[in-house]
């Protein structure tokens, strides 16, 4: 990931110096939530979500980032929420340093009382920024199984993670990963993801998508809603797309999603490339990126999702919330929303033939895939609601918060 090495940090109105009401609890808990960017992906959904959903009453909110880049940005600052940036072109040079330094600055100027940073470039830049800054409690969130990661990040991470109060995972299967890797037990939290619930596309024309795309009325459709990046899988996907095909001529399949946001677009271009040899252009369809997903999904009749690697799939649960049949690989947290056989089906990844099965059940028995797909609006509704996500993660701040004050108190108590 590139940056570049200078810093801007928005203007607004300072709060004190040092930490002297952090055991009052009279004010307001002064929060700063650190993401990489403002893309629109998952761990930054959920980002806003929960500065959506936070009680202002409560906390006093700040973002940090390492780029004021990307759409969710003026989500955020148009509520007002400050937002200051720290870019830097590597994470271990003397300019990243210099970042570090302004960063501690904010939050000592600003009496920050808790960070929360989420992924390996945010953790690694924010944690020891934080802990040099005395910030009384620190949140570092991992919230996949480290796919992306080479081993020495692996390694750089859990160094800066083990100084962290506490390392939030998004899955239990993120959870046992972190277990394996080595890290402490006894810091992990896990709170799933939270998303809104899926309401009706009203005021939206029936068959918007299929007319958009010149389709038939009753074109059975297969999508994929996924960034495309290497670990999505989406190679199976259009492997097991030929001999469905030729058993259901009538279908298509569409992979909703843009390339990476770093604008690396060599996989998408793979992919399309292998989905004309594979004789599939006239078959699948490449719609990009698009903001109206929540419209276009009761129009879906199988949503997959063929990763190889995952934490907790939003694209999934969303599918799921708007009552689509979901066929996903058994991986991370996956089997934590698709109860195989109950809300969705389960395949191993890598395995296009387990993908072709899947799909044909689902396209045969069009009762089953109807009864998959209420019992996984169910189970999404119960389980993953954004105002659960918020409850928890809430309830996890003033646990952290109520421990670190009254370690301070009793020090305090016993130095006088």
């Amino acid at each position: 990931m590139e940056m570049s090495t200078e810093s801007r940090v928005e203007p607004h109105q300072q709060t004190g110096q040092g930490w002297q009401s952090f055991t009052s609890g009279r004010e307001r808990t002064r929060l700063l939530e650190f993401v990489t960017v403002f893309h629109i992906g998952g761990t930054e959904r959920q980002v806003v979500n929960l500065t959506n959903g936070l009680d202002p009453e409560q906390y006093e909110l700040h973002m940090g980032c390492l780029g004021k880049v990307g759409p969710l940005l003026e989500e955020v600052t148009s509520r007002g929420i400050p937002v200051s940036e720290y870019k830097t072109k590597n994470l271990y040079n003397l300019g990243a340093m210099a970042a570090r330094l302004r960063f501690a600055r904010y939050l000592r100027q600003h009496s920050i009382e808790l960070v929360h940073s989420y992924g390996f470039y945010s953790n690694v830049f924010a944690i020891p920024a934080a802990r040099f800054a005395r910030a009384p409690v620190v949140i570092a969130s991992i919230r996949d199984c480290g796919e992306a990661l080479s081993a020495t990040q692996k390694r750089v991470q859990k160094m800066f993670c083990r100084m962290a109060d506490c390392i939030l995972a998004n899955a239990e299967g993120v959870r046992t990963w972190l277990l394996g890797q080595g890290y402490p037990a006894g810091k992990i939290q896990v709170i799933r993801n939270g998303i809104a619930r899926s309401g009706s596309a009203d005021g939206q024309p029936a068959g918007k998508l299929r007319r958009e795309l010149g389709l038939a009325a009753d074109t059975p459709l297969v999508a994929v809603l996924s960034r495309l990046n290497p670990m999505k899988g989406i190679e199976y996907f259009l492997e097991a797309a030929v001999p469905v095909s030729r058993r259901f001529p009538a279908v298509r399949f569409l992979i909703i999603g843009g390339g990476s946001y770093t604008g690396d677009g060599s996989y998408k271009a793979e992919v399309e490339k292998l989905a004309v040899s594979l004789g599939l252009d006239r078959r699948v369809i490449f719609t990009g990126f698009r903001t109206d997903v929540h419209e276009i999904l009761p129009e879906i009749n199988i949503s997959v999702l063929p990763s190889l690697s995952e934490g907790l799939s939003n694209s999934l649960l969303e599918s799921m919330a708007a009552g689509v049949p979901a066929i996903a690989t058994k991986v991370g947290g996956t089997p934590e929303a698709v109860e195989d056989g109950t809300t969705g089906l389960l395949v191993p990844p890598r395995d296009s033939g387990a993908l072709v099965e899947a799909m044909a059940l689902l396209l045969e028995n069009p009762e089953l895939a109807r009864s998959f797909g209420e019992a996984g609006r169910r189970r999404v509704i119960t389980l993953f609601s954004i105002e659960k996500m918020v409850q928890q993660t809430e309830s996890l701040y003033l646990t952290l918060l109520n421990a670190k004050r009254a370690r301070t108190r009793d020090w305090r108590a016993a130095t006088s």
